[in-house]
C-alpha cells in the first residue's frame, strides 16, 4: 500500500513538472467596505470572455435611467446579431422582445446573439454601443479595461482585470439595485425552452446572488460571484479556471474563507488596487484548448481536487431555482402600436453621474444603500412560473 501511495504521488508530480500548475487572479473583496480581504494577481490584464456582458448590461441600465430607452423597448436580432458564435438565444432573425426580457437572456443565458441586438437597439450599431461601454470603464476609472465588442467574443485587444471587474460589479449593484434580481437568476423560459445559466453558486452555495460567468479559450473560465451570507455581503472574482468545476470551487472557497473570517482586510480597498497597465493580457488558448490542455487539466485538478469525484467540495447546499418567463414578441415593426400601449416613460432612478468626478473614490463608496429603492416594481410584473 505504501509503494503504491508514493507511486501515485510521484505520478502527480510528473504532471505538475510538465505543466505547471497556473496561478489564478484571484479577489475577494468585501461589498460593504470595498476591503480586499485577499488578491492574487488582481491587477494582472486578463480577457474577459463573457464578463464583458457585466458592462453591457450596466450601460443598458444606464440608458434606462436617461430615458432614452424604457424596458419595454423592442429589442429585434438582426441578421448580424445571429451570426454571432454560441451561445445563443435560440431566437429566429427579425423576432424581437422587450429590452427587460433581452437583458434577463443576456444574464442568464450569457447570450452573444442578445448582446449584440441589445447594443444595435440603444448604440445602433455595436460599434456605437462599444464606445458606450469605453466610456462607462474610463469614468469607473477602470485603468485597465478596453472593450471591442458588446459580447465578450475573442478579441485580442478586449481585455480588463479582476480589480476593475470587481469595481464594475460593485457600481451596478451601487447604481442600479432594482436590476440585481437579473443576476440572480438561474433559468429564462422562452418559446418552450430552458435557458439556464452557467453559473453553478447559484445553484448550490446558499445566499449566492450572482453576478456573471465567462469562458473563450484565452481567457479560461471566470466568474464574478457574489453572496450575502448571516449578514456578510461578499465578492468574488475568480479569472482563468480550467474547468467549470476549478472556477466554481475557487470562488466558493474564496468566499467561505471571507465569511469564516480567515480571510481578512489587507489594508487596501478595491478601489486602491493597482493595475498592471501595458502589460500584455495572458493567453489562455494552449493550455485551455491546445494539444497540450489535458495535461495542463490534470496538473490543475492535482493542485486543487475539489469537487471531483470521491473528493470533497464547497458546492453541497440546494438552492431553489429563481426563474423569469420571457415573452417572444414575434416580428414588430417600426410605428406600430403595440397590443398593449404604454404610458410614456417617467425615469424613476437618477444616473449616477460618475463624469462628474473622475476618480472612482468620489462616486463608489463604502456602505452600498440597497434599500434605497425597497421593493421597486418592475413595469410589468411577471407571473411566478410553476
Amino acid at each position: 500500500m505504501l509503494l503504491l501511495r508514493r507511486f501515485a504521488i510521484a505520478l502527480v508530480l510528473s504532471f505538475s513538472s510538465l505543466v505547471p500548475a497556473f496561478a489564478n487572479p484571484l479577489l475577494l473583496v468585501d461589498r460593504d467596505t470595498l476591503q480586499v480581504l485577499y488578491a492574487e494577481d488582481a491587477g494582472q490584464p486578463w480577457h474577459p470572455a463573457s464578463l464583458t456582458k457585466l458592462m453591457t448590461a450596466y450601460v443598458a441600465f444606464e440608458e434606462i435611467a436617461k430615458g432614452t430607452v424604457t424596458l419595454q423597448t423592442p429589442v429585434t436580432l438582426s441578421k448580424y446579431a445571429l451570426s454571432q458564435a454560441p451561445s445563443r438565444s435560440g431566437l429566429k432573425v427579425d423576432t424581437s422582445v422587450s429590452l427587460e426580457d433581452a437583458l434577463y437572456i443576456l444574464i442568464v443565458k450569457s447570450a452573444n446573439d442578445m448582446a449584440v441586438a441589445i447594443a444595435e437597439t440603444i448604440g445602433g450599431n455595436e460599434a456605437s454601443f462599444v464606445a458606450k461601454m469605453n466610456d462607462v470603464a474610463r469614468r469607473m476609472g477602470l485603468t485597465a479595461t478596453n472593450f471591442v465588442n458588446a459580447n465578450g467574443l475573442h478579441d485580442d485587444r478586449q481585455v480588463t482585470t479582476a480589480r476593475d471587474l470587481a469595481i464594475l460589479s460593485l457600481y451596478i449593484e451601487q447604481s442600479f439595485p432594482q436590476y440585481m434580481q437579473m443576476f440572480r437568476t438561474s433559468v429564462v423560459r422562452i418559446n418552450g425552452m430552458k435557458l439556464e445559466s452557467q453559473n453553478e453558486l447559484l445553484k448550490s452555495f446558499a445566499g449566492s446572488i450572482g453576478m456573471k460567468t465567462g469562458y473563450v479559450c484565452a481567457s479560461g473560465l471566470n466568474v464574478v460571484a457574489d453572496v450575502d451570507r448571516n449578514g456578510r455581503r461578499l465578492m468574488a472574482v475568480v479569472l482563468g479556471g480550467s474547468s467549470g468545476r476549478d472556477r466554481n470551487e475557487r470562488a466558493a472557497e474564496l468566499l467561505l474563507k471571507g465569511l469564516s473570517g480567515s480571510a481578512t482586510p489587507t489594508g487596501q480597498t478595491v478601489l486602491t488596487l493597482s493595475n498592471a497597465v501595458g502589460v500584455a493580457p495572458v493567453d489562455m488558448r494552449p493550455n485551455i484548448c491546445g494539444k497540450e490542455a489535458a495535461t495542463y487539466v490534470k496538473a490543475q485538478e492535482a493542485a486543487f481536487p475539489m469537487g471531483l469525484k470521491n473528493q470533497p467540495s464547497y458546492l453541497n447546499d440546494t438552492v431553489a431555482a429563481l426563474e423569469h418567463v420571457a415573452t417572444d414578441l414575434g416580428r414588430v415593426r417600426a410605428g406600430i402600436v403595440l397590443p398593449r400601449p404604454r404610458p410614456a416613460h417617467v425615469s424613476q432612478f437618477p444616473v449616477q453621474d460618475v463624469a462628474v468626478n473622475t476618480a472612482p473614490e468620489a462616486a463608489l463608496r463604502p456602505g452600498l444603500d440597497l434599500a434605497a429603492n425597497p421593493g421597486i416594481p418592475y413595469p410589468r410584473p411577471r407571473p411566478v412560473f410553476r
